[in-house]
């Protein structure tokens, strides 16, 4: 599968430890993470979405050991409404960015509890499809360069550099879609 995750990246970490892995996936997904929880707060019904959302965002930046409960998480969150499609398919601005950061997470969790490369990749994939998407529609953005930079960073080592840069990016990034959002008449 071509992914859009630059080559030296999939390579390292082919050729990395499962705690890099753990790192750049827990990065990946935290800056995702404003997309889901700010788009998705105050929704009714969804309180164990977004505790299950957050706990497991948190959860992933414990970089030094897997997961012992990947499994049952993806399990939870594979019945989150946005992993079940529907015959409408997905149209609407936060009910898109919502899709890929509860996706970027689908594959976060699996590669943090197994160290699988192909679920990295993938959840590295869907942090850059989302952001090459709102840079077609941002003029002048930059998120989509912004994220390969970030990924390269992630392979770094530096944990707290990274969450921060991670937060800051990602907060960024939610400003950007709530400026997409539709806005409501006075």
């Amino acid at each position: 599968m071509d992914t859009l995750v630059e080559e030296a990246v999939v390579e390292a970490l082919r050729g990395g430890s499962g705690e890099e892995i753990r790192l750049f996936v827990a990065a990946c997904t935290e800056r995702v993470a404003p997309l889901f929880v700010g788009l998705r707060a105050g929704v009714p019904g969804r309180e164990s979405d977004l505790d299950l959302y957050v706990e497991s965002v948190r959860d992933l930046w414990y970089a030094d050991r897997p997961l012992a409960d990947a499994a049952e998480r993806v399990r939870l969150l594979e019945r989150f409404p946005e992993l079940r499609p529907t015959e409408e398919g997905i149209t609407g601005v936060a009910d898109t960015y919502a899709f890929f950061a509860a996706l970027c997470l689908r594959y976060a969790l699996p590669a943090h509890g197994s160290g699988s490369v192909d679920d990295a990749v993938s959840c590295g994939h869907v942090a850059l499809t989302a952001m090459g998407m709102l840079d077609q529609n941002v003029p002048g953005a930059g998120f989509l360069a912004e994220e390969q930079r970030l990924q390269s960073l992630s392979l770094s080592g530096d944990a707290a550099g990274l969450w921060d840069a991670s937060v800051t990016a990602g907060r960024e990034r939610f400003r950007a879609v709530v400026g997409r959002l539709p806005r409501l008449p006075r």
